[in-house]
């Protein structure tokens, strides 16, 4: 039985084709003191397939904000279009989807690191509510011992803490 050869979503060949015209007209126009032409809809359309496709990877796929992960993949992506030089790389598709995983790990940075300032600000509120709270009720003024904090949480806070 003969083997089905995988068909990829994009091929590599006709998306170096893209960026070597697109530097062209981006060269041609700067020579006529024109400004930069837009990134052609095919570019467009395989760096979204490939930040799309990188966002469905086990790393990625259980974000919340998977949205915003392809969005900065995207913007950061379209920046380095013209910064891609085929004389160094045959191979537009690693280029890309280096740039736009490491777009990802940015964001998850970013987000885990809001997600620790909102953990902060609301043990805050925890703790001066049950406070004030103790305090008109006569109590102690100890924090309530089933207030659960769970094991992520705690890893986030001793890398800020550290930092």
């Amino acid at each position: 039985m003969k083997k089905k050869k995988p068909v990829n979503y994009i091929d590599n060949k006709t998306f170096l084709s893209y960026l070597i015209q697109y530097r062209d007209k981006c060269s041609k126009a700067e020579s006529e003191d024109k400004p930069k032409p837009q990134v052609t809809e095919q570019i467009g359309m395989c760096i979204f397939q490939i930040a799309e496709r990188l966002a469905t990877k086990p790393n990625f796929s259980g974000y919340m904000f998977k949205e915003e992960m392809i969005s900065d993949g995207i913007e950061n992506a379209v920046d380095a279009v013209l910064k891609f030089n085929p004389e160094k790389s045959q191979n537009p598709f690693a280029y890309f989807t280096q740039i736009i995983w490491y777009a990802f790990i940015r964001r998850i940075e970013k987000e885990k690191k809001q997600l620790y300032t909102k953990k902060k600000y609301y043990d805050n509120q925890y703790i001066n509510r049950e406070l004030v709270d103790y305090s008109l009720c006569g109590r102690d003024g100890a924090v309530d011992p089933n207030y659960i904090q769970n094991d992520y949480m705690e890893d986030l806070q001793k890398k800020y803490e550290s930092a």
